[in-house]
């Protein structure tokens, strides 16, 4: 490495090394290639759990060297959004991947991301619309946009992402199919806490009282599943759902039953074999929560 380069021994961690800078990504990731290593990119924003590092075990099952990458996207965040609050540990979150077996921390600053001039956005299309797309119309050109970039920057053969963000993996997989990148794209199991909420950096916000409640968001789901999959009606399984979350303190953006590969609405012209999926996302306090379950075996 030259003397400009950013490639160091974190002083927290000792050994996991973090670079900051596109070029001495690419020197990295072009030295493992000279070895014949492939390579994994796992994008975060930092503030990991478990759900993150089931994300690097599954890359270490498909590459020989996992590069996470971690930061705070400001383009997929709203003025009104959490941006200067969103959960920063880079020490737990060092020694975490560490532990993991991660081999580098990709960290840039988003002077390095974004540059003073920069115009360029990517637009994904109908798979950002409807769900968190009309809520947040923002979010899915920020996500877009700065995977391009660092699939870009990495050049790996694989990247992961996790299915508790549903909507993202597919406007991800819509976005590296349309545009060529040659990169393969694995979805992560959805990981849950032991009551049953979906693992988010965003629950540390929850009160102790919402922390009780938000597990409900879950349930209501199992419960709208059960129902469907007995045969039973939708709009009223739904309907019941978003009452009794309601009633519960949850303020719901949006209970629906989707195609699990178009995220279409369920209708009578949804196709007999189609994978269903039942997307929620409701917000506690000022805590927003969201997840999925598939659905099988839906009678007409």
């Amino acid at each position: 490495m030259n003397s400009k380069s950013s490639f160091r021994i974190d002083p927290m961690t000792k050994t996991l090394p973090i670079i900051d800078t596109v070029s001495a990504l690419r020197q990295q990731v072009n030295a493992w290639r000279t070895q014949g290593h492939t390579i994994a990119l796992v994008p975060t924003m930092g503030g990991l759990h478990e759900g993150h590092l089931s994300l690097v075990d599954l890359a270490l099952q498909h590459s020989d060297r996992v590069i996470v990458s971690i930061f705070v996207n400001p383009t997929q965040f709203a003025a009104n959004e959490d941006f200067s609050t969103y959960p920063r540990d880079i020490k737990t979150d060092a020694k975490l991947l560490q532990q993991r077996g991660a081999h580098l921390i990709y960290k840039p600053l988003s002077s390095e991301m974004y540059g003073a001039h920069e115009t360029t956005r990517v637009i994904v299309g109908k798979i950002a619309q409807g769900l968190c797309g009309t809520s947040r119309p923002h979010f899915f050109e920020g996500v877009a946009t700065v995977v391009c970039k660092l699939l870009c920057q990495a050049s790996p053969d694989v990247a992961v992402f996790g299915e508790k963000d549903y909507q993202q993996l597919l406007v991800i997989r819509t976005m590296v199919r349309d545009l060529s990148i040659p990169t393969k794209i694995i979805g992560g199991k959805l990981i849950r806490e032991a009551d049953g909420l979906a693992m988010s950096s965003r629950n540390q916000y929850l009160t102790k009282s919402q922390r009780s409640k938000a597990p409900l968001l879950y349930k209501a789901l199992q419960q709208v599943v059960d129902i469907v999959e007995k045969g039973h009606s939708v709009s009223q399984s739904i309907k019941a759902a978003k009452s009794q979350l309601t009633n519960q303190g949850f303020v719901v953006d949006y209970l629906e039953l989707r195609d699990a590969d178009t995220l279409d609405l369920v209708n009578k012209d949804t196709r007999p074999d189609a994978r269903l999926r039942i997307f929620a996302a409701a917000s506690l306090g000022k805590t927003r929560l969201i997840d999925n379950l598939a659905v099988s075996n839906l009678e007409p």
